[in-house]
């Protein structure tokens, strides 16, 4: 036992050496700067400033459902968030319950082997009848289980070499001046060793809570329960941010599960009034009422406060991490209200306005698209100086690209053409929604009808270019969807104007909130996690906001494309001018669209002709840099630079160029490096071609023709949402069409009834399969 104690010893002294080689070693720049003054934090996007963070962990966090031992599983992840964070340079502690269950599960383990023994005693045989276990007294666990409790924890730091300390306090260690100086030098040394205090109210020996003892002002908080423990703690040592888990997702207006419950994102002060608390949680002597309490308690006293749910085995990794992020986790507590009306709210309002769009007559909506398009010409002043502005202050800040900068202008002529495409969704709004599909007579007085309706709610994100709100939004009035906005901050100024003019021509027909631009705070990240508001999010912009939105948006259908992986096949038999002016316009016209050539396939047989010589003297006197393909750079003695991947979009003047051996060997170069976005081959011979716009399965497959092609106002749509490389809805560009979807309308008399016997089966196939094929058009007055 010496000797186990002594090696114990020996691996905490070389634990304690390594941790404090690590702090002296840790760079400054990674420690947070925290807040610059004493007052909390406005937004959650400033939580990533925090630099002292209070981590409260429940007893429905750290305890199993059964309430006997701990949720070790559970906890292990909490424990590694904490570590991270601290190797990060913040300043961690932890309010943690546990202490009770971990106790009671020791005790009640005790007690059925000492029963056991004595019942096996007295019967003289093993067998165990009518045991019953007595009732556990509180404080009894409490002093059984902080023991193993701290061990636990410390075992599970030390796997990231970082040192805890325990600290039990009372709540006498606050209210006498002397004591509580002593608790805050003891915390705030801790804290300078970079070591996790673990703090836990001593339950072994504190009284039990007074029935009417509550938050008393300021300078003063009853320490009955872990919750006001960690914010007196919070405010006492001046911490940045408290992180409350709890188990539930946060703060509702209404007890969680009841048909009305919605999660509050942020929680004022003021805001008291309107929300309805249930029962507490299964264990622990706290309820969301007392978190709130001392939520605001410690916000008044400068600390920031998240309440959130620290169980749910898909979070609980990073849930934590998350909110010091800024992630939309939980609910945020603000001292400060905004002006205008949060996310949640706008969603909430342009599905009520949408829903009214929907039904207007067709006439209502193109008038509106038509308004709109009359506004962009009168205004064209107002817009130009609002997007000179934006210009101006991108320039200055020098961190657009040229390509970026040509999307954030525009002019007078840019202008006057989306007036023009403008009018023309305007024409096609008059036979959108409500169109029939298909009209089905299934039975005597019973018809059947499949007709067109609005998605619901659509969420479009775009970057640097603000001539996509005009042609998003009357794309959305023409299908009578609700819209909801997320401009790049580049584009600011102009976004708002152009949003203004679009609820304008809203308002002609009482729909202004329709439309809603997003000019808060909130991330991508955040939308793309209102599953239950939002049907449709349509990114537009590079394939990294695509990626990262398709990666983010997990309960949310995206159509988009995150890749523009586009090819062109020259084959045997291509004509040389057509060769020519296609690579050309595919490749050069404008390399950073999706829709340009990044991969080049040529036939084997084009190798060495004058063909392929002036391919390659046009490519270098557009000043295309050629990447070469595995198979090429073997045809070649000095070949140029091997391409890294044959799955790469260069977005610039340059592509890779490969060889292959016919047109379906192109294919399956395609169908294993290519995006399904646009693919194209050039050849004279018919029958080659045919057999390559049939096999490949790309969202646009052409012949003889550049991949410039692959848009939206070339196809005659008017104007595209975006391009989409989905297999399912919508593909290619994607225009009106794209954004409806159906729904089955049954109209009948009351008296048929619906018979699935054979017999019954038999009859409605007799009777009514003349008749039931589709029909077109209006439905008909017989």
């Amino acid at each position: 036992m010496l000797l186990r104690r002594l090696a114990l010893c020996s691996r905490i002294s070389l634990d304690y050496q390594r941790h404090v080689c690590r702090l002296l070693s840790r760079p400054l720049t990674q420690v947070p700067q925290g807040r610059a003054n004493g007052s909390s934090f406005a937004h959650r996007g400033e939580l990533r400033q925090a630099k002292r963070i209070v981590v409260k962990l429940g007893s429905a966090v750290v305890t199993r459902g059964d309430e006997c031992g701990l949720a070790l599983g559970r906890l292990a992840s909490i424990v590694e968030q904490v570590a991270m964070l601290q190797n990060q340079g913040r300043e961690m502690m932890i309010v943690t319950s546990g202490a009770v269950a971990f106790g009671k599960q020791r005790l009640r383990h005790e007690i059925l082997l000492s029963q056991s023994v004595r019942q096996a005693l007295h019967s003289g045989h093993n067998q165990l009848k009518d045991m019953s276990l007595p009732v556990l007294e509180a404080r009894a666990c409490a002093a059984a289980g902080q023991s193993g409790l701290m061990a636990l924890y410390e075992a599970m730091f030390t796997q990231y070499s970082t040192c805890t300390a325990q600290v039990l306090v009372t709540n006498l260690d606050f209210h006498d001046d002397q004591k509580r100086q002593n608790l805050n030098s003891t915390l705030q040394e801790l804290l300078r060793m970079n070591i996790v205090p673990i703090i836990n109210t001593n339950d072994a020996v504190v009284p039990p809570p007074e029935p009417n003892s509550d938050l008393q002002g300021v300078n003063v908080i009853s320490i009955k329960d872990n919750d006001s423990l960690a914010a007196r703690l919070a405010v006492e040592m001046k911490a940045d941010l408290l992180i409350a888990l709890s188990d539930v997702e946060g703060l509702y207006n209404s007890p969680p599960g009841t048909d009305d419950a919605k999660l509050i994102d942020i929680f004022y002060p003021g805001d008291q009034q309107s929300i309805t608390y249930g029962t507490k949680s299964r264990v622990g002597i706290g309820g969301m009422e007392a978190k709130v309490k001392a939520a605001l308690w410690a916000l008044q006293g400068g600390t920031s406060v998240v309440i959130a749910n620290g169980t749910h085995p898909k979070v609980t990794g990073h849930v934590i991490t998350d909110i010091v992020e800024g992630k939309k986790v939980g609910t945020f507590f603000s001292e400060i209200k905004p002006a205008g009306p949060t996310v949640e709210h706008q969603t909430e309002m342009a599905r009520n306005s949408g829903r009214t769009l929907a039904s207007l007559h067709p006439d209502q909506r193109s008038e509106i698209i038509c308004h709109l398009a009359e506004l962009l010409t009168e205004r064209r002043e107002e817009i130009l100086v609002a997007n000179k502005t934006d210009m101006d202050l991108a320039v200055n800040a020098g961190h657009l690209p040229p390509a970026m900068l040509n999307r954030l202008s525009l002019s007078p002529a840019k202008l006057n053409s989306l007036a023009i495409g403008l009018r023309q969704i305007a024409v096609a709004a008059q036979d959108s929604v409500g169109r029939v599909l298909r009209r089905t007579r299934v039975a005597h007085n019973l018809e059947l009808e499949q007709i067109t309706v609005p998605i619901g709610v659509l969420l479009v994100i775009f970057e640097a270019r603000p001539d996509c709100l005009p042609q998003v939004s009357a794309l959305a009035i023409a299908s009578g969807n609700a819209l909801l906005l997320k401009g790049g901050k580049e584009a600011a100024n102009t976004n708002r104007v152009l949003h203004q003019l679009t609820q304008e021509a809203l308002s002609m027909h009482g729909v202004r909130e329709a439309v809603q631009l997003v000019s808060t705070r909130e991330e991508v990240e955040d939308l793309c996690r209102l599953d239950k508001m939002i049907d449709l999010i349509i990114p537009r912009g590079s394939s990294q906001l695509v990626r990262n939105i398709q990666r983010a948006a997990k309960g949310i259908p995206v159509l988009g494309h995150s890749e523009g992986i586009c090819h062109v096949y020259v084959d045997a038999e291509a004509s040389v001018d057509k060769v020519i002016k296609i690579v050309r316009d595919s490749k050069c016209d404008y390399p950073a669209a999706c829709n340009a050539m990044e991969s080049l396939l040529i036939h084997r047989d084009i190798l060495r002709t004058p063909l392929f010589d002036q391919i390659i003297d046009m490519l270098r006197t557009e000043r295309v840099k050629i990447h070469a393909g595995p198979r090429f750079a073997s045809y070649l003695t000095f070949s140029p630079s091997e391409a890294k991947s044959l799955r790469t979009e260069y977005g610039d003047l340059e592509c890779c160029m490969e060889v292959v051996d016919s047109m379906e060997e192109a294919v399956e170069h395609i169908h294993k490096y290519g995006s399904s976005h646009t693919d194209v081959i050039i050849t004279e011979n018919e029958d080659t071609a045919e057999q390559f716009l049939q096999q490949l399965d790309s969202a646009c497959v052409f012949w003889n023709a550049s991949s410039r092609f692959a848009d939206g106002y070339r196809f005659g749509l008017g104007a595209e949402v975006g391009i989409s490389t989905a297999r399912i809805h919508a593909r290619g560009p994607v225009g009106l069409e794209g954004l409806l979807t159906t729904k089955w309308v049954l109209r009948g008399d009351g008296h048929t009834v619906a018979d699935f016997s054979e017999q019954g089966t038999m009859k409605y196939l007799h009777e009514n399969l003349p008749v039931g094929q589709p029909l077109t058009g209006q439905r008909d007055s017989n």
